[in-house]
This record gives C-alpha cells, sequence and structure tokens, in this order.
C-alpha cells in the first residue's frame, strides 16, 4: 500500500525539487501556484503574514506525510508549523494544501540578504513569475 500523499505549498528554498530529493524525499506533482490574502516577508529566513491584497507564489508538491515530518523535524525549519491554505494552479483550479509558516513573522525591520538571494535564484530556476522574483529582497 503507497502512503497518503499530502499537497503542500512551498514559497521558500523548498520549492527546489532538488533540494527535496538530496534530503532523500520524493517529491511528486510539482507546479507553480500562488495564494492569495498573504505577503512574504524574509527574516533570516522566508515567513507568510496576513495581507488581503497579497499574493505569494510557490510551488505546490505532494508527499508522504512521513516525508514532511521528517523534512520539518530538522532544527532549522521546527519552528514552522502547518496551516491549511488554497493554492490556485498555474494550470488552472484550486487545491487545498498544507503550508509551513512561523507562528511569528520576522519583524519588518529583519534583513538576511543571503537567504533572500538564494530565494530568488530558486524563484528564477522553478519559473515564479518574474515581477514576483524582483520583489524578493
Amino acid at each position: 500500500m503507497q502512503p497518503r500523499q499530502v499537497d503542500v505549498f512551498f514559497y521558500g528554498l523548498f520549492m527546489d525539487q532538488g533540494l527535496l530529493e538530496s534530503k532523500g524525499l520524493s517529491p511528486r506533482n510539482s507546479e507553480i501556484a500562488f495564494v492569495s490574502g498573504l505577503a512574504l516577508r524574509i527574516g533570516q529566513r522566508a515567513a507568510l503574514v496576513p495581507d488581503e491584497k497579497g499574493k505569494v507564489y510557490g510551488i505546490v508538491m505532494s508527499l508522504s506525510l512521513d516525508e514532511v515530518e521528517r523534512l520539518y523535524a530538522d532544527p532549522t525549519v521546527q519552528a514552522y508549523r502547518p496551516q491549511a491554505v488554497l493554492a490556485r494552479l498555474a494550470s488552472g483550479g484550486q487545491i487545498a494544501a498544507l503550508c509551513y509558516n512561523l507562528r511569528e513573522a520576522p519583524l519588518p525591520s529583519e534583513r538576511n540578504p543571503d537567504y533572500a538571494a538564494k530565494l530568488r535564484a530558486v524563484a528564477e530556476k522553478v519559473g515564479l513569475p518574474g515581477e514576483y522574483v524582483e520583489q524578493l529582497k
């Protein structure tokens, strides 16, 4: 019996399928998507904050529940907690997905230029819209 798969909306460095595979995971069904009503805030890492006019792009991928648990057990991302989002797929339609986010967003003044540069590179690699990629600072 195949393990149950869940759809996860990734908006940070985990958008890189190769990175997930290097961690021993087997992501499936990768597709560009966006979530409305949120904005991306980059502090030491990426987080989402409520913004009724906001739109965050990312990648929806399917992983087993075990894979998701192993991924977020890593000490560098343990503070992230799952929340449900409704992602609009580039191919059309919507999908309910898990999205991992910090309970407390970084302060607007918090910056990590190295992380932002890595995030821009991943966003370009996966094909997020150019105007979105340009604002990742």
